[in-house]
């Protein structure tokens, strides 16, 4: 058994962790709530952005911190623009259209990545990159820290938006009821659109606070994305709560299990708890059932 010196650190690894996975989770979560469709394409779309927090580094200089602002509005004008222009004429309002279009997005977007870029791995350095604090007997790395601090605040600010603002108002009327919407004079496509620009946009801000301390690489999205889809699961579909929630569960697990299993297999937590929530909970920790 692990004495508290090693269990301490390992779940304030996996907090700072998951609340990463939680942002990521989250633009997924907003995008099947208002759309009642999965983004295949999800995992390609924070590739992207991670790609454009490097080039901004590299071209420019930009501290992955100050392209917080930038990258968020050109990944919502992206997912806007994408919903908008391809996803909403593609699918000719049906459901299973809209995966297979988000599919063919991902793959498009990796092929285009690996002839860009090659399948090399990047990465920047920052004077922060390999900075350390202590908490307790803990050390934890400065980019962590922030990058949870900075995922809770996102993740305020998106449900602050939903919650308390005019255009969220629309969008939990769309997602509830998208013709009642429309006889009350919401524009549901603009809706939809502006969802997935959100959505996407918050893969930009996840971006921002992993690459400091991360890799980027064509296949790098897809990792993500199945954790992604797991905190979905386990919060409940559409659940803002549960995939903030779930997303800090899940990092924990994550970290536990790296601790009894070993580093490579550490994900063998989270799976095994996927099965354990679709086998007695499958509408999630705060989903509703059917």
């Amino acid at each position: 058994m692990f004495d508290f010196g090693i269990l301490f650190p390992a779940v304030l690894n996996g907090l700072t962790t998951g609340a990463v996975y939680a942002l990521v989770a989250l633009g997924l979560t907003l995008i099947y709530g208002v759309l009642h469709i999965i983004n295949f394409a999800h995992g390609a779309a924070l590739m992207m952005a991670l790609y454009g927090v490097y080039f901004l580094k590299q071209a420019f200089g930009l501290d992955p911190y100050l392209a917080l602002l930038p990258m968020g509005a050109v990944m919502f004008v992206a997912g806007y623009a994408l919903q908008r222009c391809i996803v909403n004429r593609a699918s000719h309002g049906r459901d299973e259209n809209i995966l297979l279009v988000t599919l063919g997005l991902a793959i498009v977007l990796e092929n285009i990545a690996l002839l860009a870029f090659k399948s090399d791995t990047r990465t920047i350095e920052t004077p922060y990159t390999l900075a350390t604090v202590a908490i307790g007997p803990a050390m934890i790395s400065v980019t962590k820290l922030v990058a949870f601090g900075g995922a809770l605040v996102t993740s305020a600010v998106l449900l602050w938006i939903v919650r308390r603002t005019d255009l969220g108002r629309a969008i939990r009327a769309v997602a509830r009821e998208k013709h009642g919407a429309r006889l009350v004079g919401i524009d549901v496509d603009h809706v939809y659109a502006m969802s997935f620009g959100i959505g996407l946009a918050c893969l930009g801000a996840a971006a921002c606070f992993l690459l400091p301390a991360y890799y980027v690489n064509p296949q790098v999205g897809n990792g993500f994305v199945l954790v992604a889809f797991t905190i979905v699961v386990l919060g409940g579909m559409g659940s803002f709560a549960g995939a903030l929630l779930g997303g800090l569960l899940i990092g924990v697990v994550e970290s536990l299990g790296g601790l009894w299993f070993g580093e490579s297999l550490g994900q063998i937590g989270i799976f095994l708890l996927f099965i354990a929530v679709l086998l007695f909970r499958p509408q999630g920790l705060f989903g509703a059932k059917a």
